[in-house]
């Protein structure tokens, strides 16, 4: 009787619009007048916080300009595609800036240095999620503190849910989004979002209290900051990062004597066999060699030895 667990059952692919009370589609801009309008109507709170830029496929070239921000509230999704507007969007950047509107999204310090870079942009008031869910489960999650979690294993961890993702990651986002590209873009954003809530349930029945700063920060000119403006860096001292790992040294020793093979003639390599040839040729008497110069024909033009008569 076969003792096999059955293979898990696969998670169902997010989708925001099944979570959104009017069930519409992302709202997708191009124009930043049209854009100003509808960040006007976006409300105060939380919002999942995304970027998106074409890739490169050759090593050494510099990144592109980000050419799509995301956000995104409960019911509401806009994918604003500023490289197509013909200047950034002025409401976008209050939003962006003001406290009122917590950014919350995966690894996002880079994302934020790298709005900072391409369209000097200051991003406040934002959120990782990986690190809060390092601080408000750290039962669940070991390891380094600054470690990364990606926002599909969150979703999978804490919505039974996951995040489709493929070619469309890494397709062309300074042309006219696509469907899919549209639905992507919008899966992540408001996946953020949802995981924001999913924590923040947990922050408030945990102890003890945690601290924002512990998880959260601002990223002024390309700096990230603390709520007083000075210089911040992910940490933590209330977490538990759990046993360390065997020193990697003496566990690669231990692995390499025990996938050492036996050594043999036959493993040897060709200069081993080499000098095994010259080790044993050399052990051979040297009276077996008869001395040329004594039995040849005629010792000047001599080149073979001539062959003589055994001694009586």
């Amino acid at each position: 009787m076969s003792t096999d667990k059955p293979p898990a059952e696969p998670f169902p692919q997010y989708d925001w619009q099944t979570r959104s009370l009017s069930r519409k589609p992302p709202r997708y801009f191009t124009d930043h007048i049209a854009a100003n309008g509808a960040l006007a109507a976006l409300p105060q709170g939380p919002v999942g916080f995304d970027l998106e830029w074409r890739p490169n496929f050759f090593k050494g070239q510099a990144e592109n300009r980000v050419a799509v921000v995301q956000l995104a509230s409960a019911d509401t999704v806009l994918l604003l595609q500023i490289s197509r507007m013909r200047e950034f969007p002025s409401k976008l950047k209050e939003v962006l800036y003001g406290h009122e509107w917590i950014k919350t999204g995966v690894a996002i310090q880079n994302d934020c240095k790298k709005l900072y870079r391409d369209w000097s942009v200051s991003v406040r008031n934002c959120v990782d999620l990986a690190l809060l869910a390092r601080t408000v489960d750290n039962v669940r999650w070991k390891g380094a503190y600054t470690k990364p979690i990606g926002l599909a294993r969150l979703l999978e961890t804490y919505d039974m849910t996951t995040l489709a993702k493929g070619k469309v990651q890494r397709s062309n986002w300074e042309n006219f989004l696509t469907k899919s590209q549209q639905a992507y873009a919008a899966n992540d954003a408001h996946a953020a979002h949802t995981i924001y809530h999913h924590l923040l349930e947990m922050a408030r029945v945990s102890q003890p209290v945690h601290i924002p700063i512990y998880f959260s920060f601002s990223c002024v000119r390309g700096a990230l900051t603390d709520p007083l403006g000075l210089p911040w860096v992910p940490e933590n001292p209330n977490y538990d990062p759990g046993p360390p790992p065997p020193p990697k040294e003496r566990k690669e020793k231990a692995l390499a004597q025990d996938q050492q093979p036996e050594l043999t003639t036959a493993s040897l390599s060709l200069p081993d066999q080499m000098r095994s040839v010259i080790s044993i040729s050399v052990q051979i008497p040297t009276t077996s060699i008869p001395n040329a110069s004594q039995h040849c024909v005629d010792s000047a033009t001599c080149t073979t030895p001539a062959r003589t008569s055994p001694e009586p």
